[in-house]
């Protein structure tokens, strides 16, 4: 496995991300996730999107950070926030999450972000399992769907 920077516009990208958006419209019974995203907000230095490839060159995992300030939307001055954390079901029980994980934690502190925060669902306990195990714990809720129930959010100090 390899994992290389790749625009969130890239073809690959597109490719896993409706893969993801198809996974979450079946565990949440909905249109899946339609939290604002822009190909500019993963941009170095103000985020990263990272892309998993398998030996034979196909697209398997994928994930990015973006920048976030103090906002209505209950955002901290200095936070990266993660997005699209996903691999296909046959990637599954690897550590390319993990991986993905630890390299764009890197980035964002080299990038001078103070805490990493994500959103996730109630409906991912594979998802609350690897934060919880990788130093997240739970925190004020923010983002998107902030008012929903089914919410959970997760913060991890970078320094």
């Amino acid at each position: 496995m390899h994992i290389q920077p790749r625009p969130f516009d890239h073809p690959d990208a597109v490719e896993l991300n409706d893969q993801v958006q198809l996974e979450y419209a079946e565990r949440y019974g909905d249109e899946g996730d339609v939290t604002p995203l822009d190909p500019t907000m993963f941009v170095p230095p103000n985020g990263l999107y990272l892309l998993a490839y398998d030996a034979r060159g196909r697209p398997v995992a994928t994930g990015g950070w973006r920048s976030q300030e103090r906002n209505d939307e209950g955002y901290s001055d200095g936070d990266a926030e993660l997005k699209r954390m996903f691999v296909i079901p046959e990637g599954r029980g690897n550590g390319l999450a993990r991986r993905i994980l630890a390299a764009l934690e890197d980035d964002a502190r080299a990038a001078g972000r103070v805490r990493m925060v994500l959103e996730t669902g109630d409906q991912q306990p594979e998802a609350i399992a690897l934060y919880a195990s990788s130093g997240y714990a739970p925190c004020e809720k923010f983002g998107h769907y902030r008012t929903y129930d089914s919410s959970r959010c997760f913060a991890k100090p970078l320094r």
